[in-house]
């Protein structure tokens, strides 16, 4: 079969990579053309376009982008008839990927999107186009099954979550042999998770590094984003206790005491490495405002959201400051609150369901 898959982000490389292992797995004739990044390129197939050329964040940018935004819409749909997919599957990225899955049904293709928009968030109008323009959805969030069957008659799979895969297959390696990789002292780490858009990090890896002035005892590491060059980098490293590590975040979680960590999908992954964290988050101040008038959550992390109670602190937009940040990062290095969000972090694991997201995903679609 022939298989067209589209992800516009990090994660979805990720999760896209893996979706790709199981498809080769299942169907040895697979041939496989994707937009995505440098984890699907390692499985094989053809690589039309790199996620990094696609990100913009938060609502003015997108605006400033849509010329550029518009004409890979278009250049898709082309992409698309010449290759003639048997199926094609959309990995999150919902702004884009529901404008291809509309044109996609129109010319009788099957449509199968993986990991859901997050609609119960906002533009729960998207149902609409859902179940007029996607075939069969895969589900990875555990509310997200009642949200969809209960609340609006459209039957989904809930497959579990794709991450808990991806720690358990990783290649590992000794806190030992890490530490003399990396050339990092003896003090405990504390990992630096400031996302992988230019934007997100220039806001936020400022004010996270200003907490190694204050936490001496502790080696402080960024997590360099795979889409984003050392030099863009240097000059936020400064400091003697401050490292840098790019595209190891995993590694990195493996063997830190603490993190702090700018929403997304690295909320969930540091839960998973059991590792005590404090979720930031903020945008240019017109993407905040048009914002917090459309999301109706009570949290932005996938942690919290998940467990429906505060397990990790958020600091968004204005509460993310220096004063904030340290009084935080106090209470998640105190052996109290650490015991706590152990216990929580093993219930979030209960709840995702299980291994195998990737190969019932792969599954599903091959039949």
């Amino acid at each position: 079969m022939r298989y067209y898959i589209i992800s516009g982000e990090a994660s979805g490389d990720l999760h896209g990579s893996n979706l790709m292992k199981a498809l080769l797995e299942q169907d040895s004739d697979a041939e496989i053309r994707f937009w995505g990044g440098d984890l699907m390129q390692q499985v094989g197939g053809t690589l039309v376009k790199h996620y990094r050329d696609l990100a913009f964040m938060g609502f003015a940018e997108v605006v400033m982008n849509l010329k550029t935004i518009f004409k890979n819409i278009n250049f898709c749909k082309n992409d698309i008839l010449e290759f003639k997919p048997d199926a094609l599957i959309l990995i999150d990225y919902p702004g884009f990927n529901l404008r291809i899955a509309e044109f996609a049904k129109k010319q009788g293709i099957k449509v199968h999107y993986y990991i859901s928009p997050q609609i119960w968030a906002w533009k729960e109008n998207r149902i609409h186009q859902i179940k007029r323009d996607v075939d069969e959805m895969y589900v990875i969030l555990p509310f997200e099954k009642d949200f969809y069957e209960k609340k609006h008659q459209f039957p989904v799979h809930f497959v579990g979550h794709p991450l808990i895969d991806g720690i358990r297959n990783r290649k590992q390696i000794s806190e030992k042999l890490f530490r003399e990789t990396y050339q990092l002292s003896e003090k405990p780490i504390i990992a630096l998770l400031p996302g992988s858009r230019k934007q997100e990090i220039k806001k936020l890896l400022s004010v996270m590094l200003k907490m190694a002035d204050v936490f001496t005892d502790y080696q402080f590491v960024i997590a360099g984003a795979p889409s984003q060059d050392f030099e863009f980098y240097q000059p936020f490293i400064t400091k003697d206790n401050v490292k840098f590590i790019s595209n190891k975040t995993y590694d990195l979680l493996s063997v830190s005491y603490a993190a702090i960590v700018t929403s997304g999908t690295a909320t969930l992954e540091t839960a998973l490495f059991k590792v005590p964290e404090i979720v930031c988050y903020k945008t240019s101040w017109i993407s905040y405002q048009i914002g917090k008038r459309l999301v109706d959550l009570k949290y932005i992390s996938l942690v919290n959201l998940i467990m429906d109670k505060e397990v990790v602190k958020e600091l968004i937009q204005d509460d993310f400051n220096e004063k904030n940040l340290e009084i935080e990062l106090h209470k998640i290095l105190d052996d109290t609150t650490r015991k706590r969000l152990f216990l929580d972090y093993f219930e979030l694991e209960k709840k995702l369901g299980g291994k195998g997201a990737s190969k019932k995903v792969a599954t599903l679609i091959t039949k």
